[in-house]
């Protein structure tokens, strides 16, 4: 047990380390899309359930949360993010156990855009449409010792592109969830999210022809180098039981944001017979805000789960989830998820 505890304050102690930022590097860092959930249980409570979440869920908020997934899941997910922008973000994701206290996972996400007028000076009302590229994939696995602590790492190729200029890197996710209590009632989850390789576009598109001394050169402009958004994440909870079928879970996070002010947030999960859940969070900034903007996802979020027991080993989940955003009209989360 007290192995368990070291490893929860060396988690916390190399994530408050590596992230150590502050709101003056607002604007310096790239990939942001890393930061969107497409998965609407987390996000029906602002992706503030770094201490309990599972399954697909988890390896966008807590990787080590893959490692209590019963058997297998999948999961589709769709994100109508920013409503007003006609941006999307879709994803896909796969955990199955493996072995005794091991889970692997896989999940893919990508950007959709939707179609763009591509313009040139001669042709200003544009030629064509295209629409960029913005892919991820990740690999990750999870291991949960004596039913009390679950320990995870995530590596995830970070892929953009436009037609003629793209650029890649790598980012890795770690974390660790801790429960306690005769029924596993007190939960902690550390994770530490999006550390990785800077990243910097190349391509055809940074090339810029001139004359230069009666001859048409070729100029190759370099771009300037990014980095990942990288975030920490601490989350407690606590579930009091309702009866013998219900749970109120609490909950409470904090967001250490490297390029953003940090953040804090409160929650609560209702499980009603285990297979119909309400849920809602509100969450906000704080810190010194001189001359920072105030991070796009703040104040209310809600959603909804059922699950669908449509055998004794096969379950079909449906969740929902709505995040207020400043500016623009909020954002909607779609998840459809098989269990078995």
């Amino acid at each position: 047990m007290k192995r368990n505890i070291y490893l929860l304050f060396f988690m916390l102690a190399i994530g408050t380390t590596v992230i150590a930022g502050n709101p003056d590097r607002q604007g310096e860092a790239g990939a942001s899309e890393l930061l969107f959930n497409p998965w609407a249980r987390s996000a029906g409570l602002h992706s503030m359930s770094t201490s309990f979440s599972t399954g697909v869920d988890a390896m966008r908020i807590n990787v080590a949360g893959i490692g209590r997934i019963e058997n297998v899941e999948f999961a589709a997910g769709n994100a109508r993010l920013y409503e007003g922008s006609d941006l999307g973000f879709n994803a896909f994701g796969f955990v199955k156990r493996v072995g005794t206290g091991g889970a692997f996972g896989i999940t893919m996400a990508s950007v959709d855009f939707g179609d763009i007028l591509l313009t040139t000076n001669d042709q200003p009302e544009g030629i064509t449409t295209y629409s960029p590229s913005f892919f991820h994939m990740g690999l990750a696995y999870a291991h949960t010792y004596e039913n009390k602590i679950s320990v995870g790492i995530l590596v995830r190729g970070v892929f953009e592109s436009i037609t003629n200029v793209s650029a890649s890197g790598f980012a890795i996710d770690a974390g660790v969830q801790y429960v306690s209590g005769d029924n596993d009632e007190f939960k902690l989850g550390i994770s530490l999210r999006n550390v990785g390789s800077p990243m910097e576009f190349k391509g055809e598109g940074l090339a810029l022809q001139a004359g230069l001394d009666g001859e048409v050169v070729t100029l190759d402009q370099r771009a300037a180098r990014f980095e990942m958004p990288s975030a920490l994440n601490i989350g407690l909870s606590y579930d009091f039981a309702l009866g013998t079928d219900n749970v109120l879970r609490a909950l409470a996070n904090f967001t250490s944001n490297a390029f953003s002010r940090d953040q804090i947030g409160v929650g609560a999960e209702l499980v009603i017979f285990d297979n119909y859940m309400l849920r809602g969070g509100y969450k906000l900034d704080f810190g010194d805000s001189a001359g920072a903007l105030d991070n796009l996802y703040t104040g209310v979020a809600a959603g909804f789960t059922a699950n669908l027991d449509i055998s004794s080993d096969f379950t079909l989940g449906l969740d929902y989830a709505y995040r207020t955003t400043n500016p623009f009209k909020g954002s909607h989360n779609f998840t459809v998820r098989v269990g078995f």
